[in-house]
């Protein structure tokens, strides 16, 4: 038997030269997929030890943006706003009395993907909707990950009236530099998101994926050919907004 540290590292090199190949060829994700690699070839870790890395620059970094916005570290409830239109993420906490406060506006170094929600696998597309995050990632192919819980009960319903299959998954808010379907938010930016969410407690995190501030553009239209529930849903999207300040 071939020992697993061996194995190991003749994946690995089998999957750089693979990766190498596509990079010639302007495949997306190589580069990602490549450092992801090398990443795993130096062993895995669990969310504490995570923590206990980034844990301490991270919370330096949150501390003057929960100052300003008064309140306390960590909040009792997050949520996270992905205006695609603008590639930002919003960071809203709730305080000790219940109010919701923007605490931090984050740039999306990368998403893929036009208006409208993700309807299938392979499409591209960064979902549309309310979601939330169902697990922490510490050793994602692209740092670090906080895993969406895409396709949602309510994807999967609207797949059926639609006799669509085949609805696609993975879909994460991530480190690094690329993105299909994802949001990726570089290093730094994951590190600061996976220890506020560690922090808060990931079943406390919310998640609202919007084409645009849909409080301020209040007449947008869904992408034309959309199926007809997706008015439903920016409507949906649209009363989460407008819960927050």
């Amino acid at each position: 038997m071939t020992p697993p540290s061996r194995s190991r590292a003749a994946f690995a090199l089998a999957t750089l030269v693979i990766v190498a190949a596509l990079a010639v060829w302007k495949i997306p994700l190589a580069r990602g997929v490549a450092v992801g690699v090398y990443r795993r070839l130096r062993g895995r870790h669990t969310v504490a030890q995570r923590v206990a890395q980034y844990g301490p620059a991270a919370r330096a970094r949150w501390a003057p943006w929960f100052a300003r916005a008064g309140m306390a570290y960590p909040p009792n409830g997050l949520t996270l706003v992905a205006l695609k239109d603008a590639a930002a993420l919003v960071v809203y906490g709730r305080d000790a009395s219940g109010a919701w406060r923007r605490v931090r506006r984050m740039p999306v170094v990368a998403l893929s993907g036009g208006p409208g929600p993700k309807l299938r696998e392979g499409d591209r597309q960064v979902p549309e909707g309310l979601y939330r995050v169902e697990s922490l990632n510490p050793d994602s192919l692209y740092h670090l990950a906080l895993r969406v819980n895409y396709p949602s009960p309510d994807d999967r319903l609207r797949a059926r009236e639609d006799g669509r299959t085949q609805l696609g998954g993975d879909i994460m808010i991530h480190g690094s530099d690329a993105s299909v379907g994802c949001l990726a938010m570089g290093d730094e930016g994951i590190e600061d998101l996976f220890v506020l969410a560690v922090d808060v407690g990931h079943e406390r995190v919310r998640l609202v994926f919007a084409p645009t501030d849909l409080r301020r553009d209040v007449t947008r239209a869904p992408p034309p050919g959309s199926p007809p529930w997706v008015a439903v849903r920016y409507a949906r999207i649209r009363e989460a907004l407008s819960a927050l300040p």
